[in-house]
């Protein structure tokens, strides 16, 4: 029941009928009739991500609990389900800010499956920062954002296991060509196998952040050669990148901007020599060092 401390049953979250006039607008304002009165379900407490993903939580709690005592009953609450507009599930589904909130409602039917693919086909945005995933999840759903622009890959927490494989297999995704920012920073578990093969497809990347990695000189080569549009790049604590890499980067990407240099091990009068490629680029956290031969700190 909304605006009830306790998750709603699955009963009660498909007692909910939809307005067929705001379902054609795709509106957020979906009818839900309360046991008191009918309120809009934006103008109620829980918002329509949260009032779903209480759904999906305490459905997730009814199958364990069916599973533990090998009964069934889901038949009638899935048919149910068929009265969502998909129109307006999938727009629902887009607000869900956890990827297993959205690996959960893909469980619910065929038909919720195909709304979380829909969801996904039209964020411009991903990020699986501060999630547990790995690169199975982490391929399937890169895979369905097919007008994907800002993929975010960053290890915010232990739980994220992306590895040169996920990178792989992210890499065959139709959006990867259209990317214009990629950040993986902080994976440990990649190394210049899978960041080659990514970036080799990324050919309208403008920003990258692969701080914090393995990565070598050989990455750095493979932006070089595939990302000509590319404006920044950070390479914090990429410690076995050298100045030959560096240098082939400048070269040939002419619309870079700025680099982040931080905590690398190249030497800091190797950066003059960037400059003279690349007067105007921006060199950040670098030490206050040769300042009288320009080179530029922030």
């Amino acid at each position: 029941m909304i605006g009830s401390s306790v998750p709603p049953s699955a009963a009660e979250f498909l007692a909910a009928p939809v307005s067929t006039r705001v379902a054609s607008r795709r509106a957020a304002r979906i009818g839900v009739t309360c046991r008191w009165r009918r309120l809009p379900l934006q103008e109620a407490p829980l918002a329509p991500s949260n009032f779903l993903i209480s759904f999906l939580r305490a459905r997730e709690m009814e199958k364990q609990q069916r599973d533990g005592d090998g009964g069934g009953g889901a038949g009638a609450a899935e048919g149910d389900i068929e009265r969502l507009p998909a129109d307006l599930l999938a727009h629902v589904l887009s607000l869900l800010p956890s990827f297993r909130d959205l690996s959960i409602a893909g469980g619910v039917s065929r038909r919720w499956s195909r709304a979380v693919e829909r969801s996904l086909a039209s964020r411009r945005r991903l990020s699986f920062a501060g999630q547990r995933t790995g690169d199975d999840t982490a391929a399937r759903f890169v895979r369905a954002a097919v007008n994907l622009r800002d993929l975010d890959i960053s290890r915010s927490c232990w739980g994220c296991k992306i590895t040169d494989e996920g990178l792989i297999k992210i890499s065959s995704a139709d959006c990867v060509g259209k990317l214009t920012s990629i950040s993986l920073w902080g994976l440990a578990g990649i190394t210049d196998k899978g960041v080659i093969q990514l970036v080799s497809r990324a050919y309208s990347l403008q920003h990258l952040n692969i701080g914090g990695t393995f990565i070598t000189d050989e990455s750095l080569n493979a932006v070089a050669n595939s990302c000509a549009n590319l404006k920044s790049i950070i390479l914090w604590s990429c410690r076995h990148v050298t100045e030959a890499g560096l240098v082939a980067l400048v070269n040939k990407c002419q619309r870079l901007e700025c680099i982040n240099v931080g905590g690398m091990r190249v030497p800091p009068e190797s950066f003059v020599g960037l400059l003279s490629i690349s007067p105007a680029l921006q060199i950040r956290s670098i030490p206050q060092i040769i300042l009288n031969a320009g080179v530029q700190v922030s």
